[in-house]
């Protein structure tokens, strides 16, 4: 291992970014408090919310986590025609955004959808989407893809020369599993676990549409609720901190029992596994596969149907919000990345940088927006700001994914090149031109492409400083949603949904050219 941090100076970039992450979330949940005079003891009711929103993200993160290694492990093990295109949809579900991936859900798990018209056609008792049930399934498809790209970036950190040097010891799978696999899953694992249950933790729109009643009200629907129906906003506030404080004591977890897999450094050879080419593992690999993407695929599928036939017919405010929507994503990946690759440097340092940048996942956007709205209406009209504003805030919770992608990825140069670069007496910027970013640029590719899906689909800060004559998509379709236009707002949904693929699959691809999926 180097003697020291890879291309870290005292202080530096990544600090400064890190202050500014934590001044931009802990801010405006200051301010709340402030306007607020301050906050109470928590109810009975926030207990309860409490007690449930530790029970589904538990559930939810364990079994999106638990299905993604055997997926991850499929698509690290085979090459087949076909397979980026898979990589690409079996990660849609994650960006989606969240009230047309309800949708899609409801047309295959819902009441009239299309699995209890089966159930009911064969004689079989119908199943219930609503609920804790029906909460940890949303979850489930939505952090599985994400738990997946996680997982086998991973599998494919492992020099093709590790499994090359196993197969000439004649290893079978299970001792490749042991001694290969098995330390980097000891890497990897705790940081997806950490991602996605936090997550789940800040669950707001899939409770909303599927919790099915008050004993299924998460965290962030208690704060929603304090804020529509009551405007409480010390009650919010203070649920706000405890969300916060939940989510640091999963990343001090995580950050403690996560361990580098320190394989080496390798030629960068195409992989091939020579421990998987027994015809029962293929067909495991496939059955899994086949599986996953069943389950991920179908919804969006059902999506499509609903949507193709009013596409063409979209009023011209819908196609505005679209070009809105694109430009407001472009801002907040640029500044995501600004702030991710000297973060993820610094936390090689200090790695509780990275618990920093979680907050952005465990902070309320309901509550920083309320709180910005604090800050800016004693100085000009927040509705000014607003793109401005959720592009900042879109950008402050992709950070989290951003960060955990490029993480594992920099820990393992640093061990095999610190030493070197240090030998060379090369400087921080040569480090990063020549050492860093080549090496780096399929996890900023995968990045960007998630920042920017996700912004692209996110309706929340911007719901809040809604001015009636801009909208970004999402509003756009909510609007649409309000007056009763089904058609067009399933027509805008699907949309959505095109264009967040396509920016995904343009930047992920970018970052992928010409190196080995």
């Amino acid at each position: 291992m180097a003697a020291r941090a890879f291309a870290i100076r005292r202080g530096g970039p990544g600090f400064v970014a890190a202050a500014l992450v934590a001044a931009v979330i802990l801010g405006p949940v200051a301010a709340v408090l402030w306007r607020a005079g301050g906050g109470g003891w928590p109810g009975p009711a926030d207990w309860a919310a409490l007690r449930f929103t530790l029970t589904q993200a538990t559930l939810s993160t364990l079994i999106s986590v638990a299905l993604a290694v055997p997926a991850a492990r499929a698509l690290a093990r085979r090459r087949f025609v076909g397979r980026r295109l898979l990589i690409t949809a079996l990660g849609a579900p994650f960006i989606l955004p969240v009230i047309v991936a309800v949708l899609g859900l409801l047309a295959v798990f819902g009441r009239a959808g299309t699995l209890n018209a089966a159930l009911d056609a064969a004689g079989l008792p119908t199943v219930q989407i609503y609920g804790l049930h029906g909460v940890v399934l949303a979850h489930v498809f939505f952090n599985l893809p994400l738990a997946t790209r996680i997982i086998l970036q991973g599998w494919q950190s492992i020099p093709a020369e590790r499994f090359r040097l196993a197969a000439s010891l004649g290893m079978n799978a299970g001792q490749v599993m042991r001694h290969l696999e098995w330390p980097m899953l000891r890497a990897v694992v705790p940081g997806a676990l950490m991602v996605i249950f936090a997550i789940c933790l800040s669950s707001f729109a899939v409770a909303l549409t599927l919790g099915g009643g008050p004993r299924a009200t998460t965290v962030e629907l208690a704060i929603y609720q304090a804020f529509r129906f009551d405007f409480d906003l010390g009650r919010a506030a203070v649920l706000a901190c405890i969300q916060l404080a939940l989510v640091t004591m999963a990343a001090i977890v995580a950050l403690r029992v996560a361990q580098t897999g320190g394989f080496g450094a390798g030629l960068d050879r195409s992989l091939r596994r020579f421990d998987a080419e027994t015809p029962a593992l293929r067909l495991l690999d496939g059955t899994v596969l086949l599986l996953v993407a069943l389950f991920l695929l179908t919804p969006m599928v059902a999506i499509v149907l609903r949507g193709g036939g009013a596409v063409l017919d979209l009023p011209g405010s819908v196609w505005r919000a679209a070009a809105v929507s694109l430009a407001v994503a472009a801002a907040s990946t640029a500044l995501a990345l600004a702030l991710a690759l000297p973060m993820a440097l610094a936390a090689l340092r200090r790695p509780m940088i990275e618990a920093v940048a979680l907050l952005g996942i465990a902070a309320s956007p309901l509550v920083i927006g309320v709180g910005l709205f604090v800050l800016i209406n004693p100085w000009t009209d927040p509705t000014r700001l607003a793109l401005a504003v959720t592009a900042l805030v879109n950008a402050v919770m992709a950070l989290p994914f951003a960060l955990r992608v490029m993480t594992p990825q920099l820990i393992d140069i640093r061990c095999d090149f610190g030493r070197l670069c240090d030998s060379l007496g090369m400087s921080p910027r040569d480090q990063l031109r020549l050492v860093i970013l080549p090496r780096l640029r399929r996890q900023i590719g995968f990045a960007a492409g998630l920042a920017a899906a996700l912004s692209i689909g996110d309706l929340g800060v911007i719901a809040l400083f809604a001015d009636p004559e801009i909208a970004t998509l999402p509003l756009q379709i909510l609007r649409l949603m309000g007056a009763y236009r089904m058609t067009d707002a399933a027509g805008a949904g699907l949309l959505l949904l095109v264009l967040s693929l396509t920016v995904f699959w343009l930047l992920d691809q970018g970052g992928r050219a010409d190196a080995d999926a």
